[in-house]
């Protein structure tokens, strides 16, 4: 199990990586998270103040269900426990949970709509995410977390309007690719509006491209690519 820990350790802290390439940072917004494989009740999040570019392994703070740090020097962001710790709670079958201000996704999020199924990518959510609309401010309190889960349910992701996306999965690589692909999807949607009259793909289609490209087979399968990459070019990372 100290193999497993230490494996999620390093697709944790090569997502933060990736993360800074995509331009999903902002100051000191946004978290990943994966829960420990030893303890289910606690797991591993970015300290406050750390560049995404520069995360390693070594840098990540175990969180156990009341906040308090277990392993780690630096401080946690109370919005990453309030915020997380309630979907780790709420979805056994959760692993990692991954919410950034992308952004594309934070100005998808300003228009308090679903994604619509316009491309391949996107029918990757057909169906299978939600729409948080109770935006009250930075999430510090357990309560906000909570509805932000029960929203969520048992889908892949959620639009937190006015905010970000939140995208969730079976292992680190199944929630971030879903974020990555989602930020670009949310992309995609708004250039074809600004451009035109966007063609929905059929429901019945969209439901069948769902079933073939979102599940978490196709994105663990996803993120391999990019993991790899990220290893190659800076493998301090795994320290």
């Amino acid at each position: 199990m100290s193999d497993e820990r230490m494996l999620r350790k390093q697709r944790l802290a090569a997502a933060f990586r990736l993360f800074a390439r995509f331009d999903f940072d902002e100051g000191v917004a946004g978290h990943i998270t994966v829960r420990d494989p030893v303890f289910p009740d606690r797991f591993w999040v970015n300290p406050l103040g750390v560049y995404f570019g520069h995360m390693k392994a070594s840098d990540l703070l175990l969180v156990d269900h009341t906040g308090a740090v277990l392993e780690g020097k630096r401080p946690l962001n109370r919005a990453a426990f309030a915020i997380h710790s309630r979907v780790h709670a709420a979805r056994p079958d959760v692993i990692s949970a991954a919410h950034a201000h992308s952004p594309a996704g934070k100005a998808w999020s300003s228009l308090g709509r679903l994604l619509d199924p316009l491309t391949q990518d996107a029918c990757a959510f057909y169906e299978d995410h939600a729409l948080f609309t109770n935006y009250s401010g930075v999430v510090n309190g357990l309560d906000e977390g909570a509805q932000i889960a029960d929203c969520l349910g048992g889908r892949k992701a959620v639009i937190l309007q006015n905010h970000g996306l939140l995208t969730v999965g079976a292992s680190v690589d199944e929630a971030v690719w879903w974020f990555i692909t989602m930020d670009r999807s949310c992309q995609a949607q708004l250039r074809a509006e600004a451009a035109g009259q966007p063609v929905k793909i059929p429901h019945e289609v969209a439901r069948l491209t769902r079933e073939q490209i979102g599940n978490p087979s196709v994105g663990w399968l996803s993120f391999q690519p990019l993991y790899e990459r990220a290893v190659r070019a800076e493998p301090d990372l795994l320290e």
